[in-house]
């Protein structure tokens, strides 16, 4: 190996230097800044890969400084350069795009790429290499296209390729240094379809509870299916969202850590599994109730919108959200066909709305922290706490006012046997909401209150006791 050392080293970039497909990426930011673009794909790649490539290059921002690059290849590189190795960039993107990854990278001493007429991929960039460097390199690369440049190689750096890839290399050439991908299992993919933010779709219960008919199986089951339902086509949407957001997540303290942002998992599995949730979605949606169906569709739409547009507009964001959260509530009454009451409508977008509106402050206290002033992503600022605080805790008890008029309604006092016990509950949503306000300012809420309400045991112990006393309250006489 310390031959091979001596010889210029040729790197691949995507999948290879980056965790991610700078093609894939691309293509997102340009459909993002303009969506009549997503029509004109199908035009451009009729012009063939170069021209297509040529295409979306010549409509992309720099990525360069958004990438997540493999560390572990890169700093080898960094030594590598240090001992006067010559290094060289050869890729099938686009020239614009390897030329900002070298300015940004400062290692190459050549680049080699993809340009307005010759998409250099496999035997095209081989040649190329033979042209440029000659026939004495070791190549860096990951995929199976890069077969035929290894086996013309004296040596290969494996950066990320997959076993069999792996094993045809050594069975070619000698090895120099190999970067292994770290495992995307089972664990990875729960945390990027957000199984944990499931909890939101039991709101579809809510009207079978407020019915007191949660021992009725057949509605039980109808709802348990569109919980189902409506999990997965949630999932999809936290998908395609993360996919939307790659570079505001990137610069996020938190958010950077997703497995798309971070590279963990690829662009082209991500829209795979999210067309396969939302048909799967779609299809026992359907079962639960056709109704039910057009109103998840509803709920798809309306998050696909939230994610794509209205979260960039400041309140309008968390009105949507609190509206998307109500929805769930009035889904669960249109699958098992029970009727909900204005108080509940009212009081569920009120709640939310104060949710909705700790999550943003939660944002920008961790902003403030991180000694910056705006978020990424968002047309927020540190500044706004001043108005947003007073916005969110006045939804807080707005809510609950309108719960005290919910108990002193004719209705509740004739469906209730002990309508003043719901007093009690009052009390505790007071005590729950402010005590998420109270974890929020002092910088220890989670992105989601819903996710710290679960991990606080004072916020679980009061979320019980208040259920507790709804249901004492309607089937128990204390006099």
């Amino acid at each position: 190996m310390q031959a091979s050392n001596e010889l210029p080293l040729v790197v691949d970039l995507d999948g290879t230097l980056t965790l991610t497909d700078t093609l894939a990426e691309s293509v997102i930011q340009i459909v993002k800044k303009n969506p009549v673009n997503l029509i004109r794909l199908p035009m451009w790649l009729l012009g063939g890969r170069a021209g297509f490539k040529r295409a979306i290059a010549s409509r992309t921002d720099p990525l360069a400084a958004s990438l997540p690059y493999r560390q572990s290849l890169l700093d080898y590189l960094i030594v590598e350069k240090r001992r006067g190795r010559r290094i060289v960039l050869a890729t099938a993107a686009h020239r614009s795009i390897a030329d900002n990854v070298a300015t940004h990278l400062q290692l190459f001493d050549d680049v080699l790429a993809t340009g307005d007429n010759d998409n250099l991929k496999g035997s095209a960039k081989l040649a190329q290499i033979r042209e440029h460097i000659g026939e004495d390199f070791v190549y860096a690369g990951d995929s199976h296209a890069d077969l035929p440049i290894w086996q013309a190689s004296q040596a290969a750096v494996l950066a990320g390729a997959s076993s069999g890839v792996a094993a045809s290399v050594r069975n070619t050439v000698p090895v120099e240094r190999e970067f292994s991908n770290a495992a995307a299992g089972i664990a990875t993919w729960i945390k990027a379809l957000r199984v944990h933010q499931w909890l939101k779709n039991l709101l579809l219960f809510v009207p079978l509870f407020t019915a007191f008919s949660f021992f009725d199986t057949e509605k039980l089951a109808t709802l348990i299916v569109a919980f189902v339902s409506m999990s997965l086509g949630a999932s999809a949407t936290y998908i395609l969202n993360d996919l939307w957001d790659l570079s505001s997540d990137r610069q996020h303290p938190r958010k950077c850590f997703r497995p798309f942002a971070s590279g963990a998992l690829s662009i082209a599995s991500g829209f795979g599994c999210a067309a396969m949730l939302l048909a799967i979605s779609v299809t026992l949606g359907v079962i639960a109730s056709p109704a039910f169906a057009a109103m998840l569709v509803l709920y798809l739409f309306a998050t696909s919108a939230y994610s794509w547009v209205l979260k960039k507009q400041p309140l309008m964001d968390v009105i949507v959200l609190s509206l998307l959260y109500t929805l769930r509530i009035f889904a669960g009454s249109v699958a098992v066909n029970i009727a909900v009451s204005k108080w509940l409508l009212a009081f569920s977008l009120l709640t939310f709305l104060s949710l909705a509106l700790v999550k943003r402050c939660a944002e920008l206290v961790s902003v403030r922290q991180s000694g910056a002033s705006a978020t990424a992503g968002r047309d927020y600022r540190v500044g706004d706490l001043e108005v947003l605080w007073p916005l969110g805790i006045g939804a807080s008890f707005a809510a609950v006012v309108v719960f005290g008029l919910f108990i002193n309604s004719p209705d509740t006092i004739a469906r209730y046997n002990e309508a003043n016990l719901l007093w009690l509950v009052a009390i505790g949503f007071i005590y729950l909401l402010a005590r998420l306000w109270l974890a929020t300012v002092r910088g220890e809420m989670d992105d989601d209150p819903v996710v710290y309400v679960i991990e606080d045991r004072g916020s679980r112990l009061t979320m019980l006791s208040m259920v507790t006393l709804v249901i004492v309250a309607h089937f128990m006489h204390l006099t």
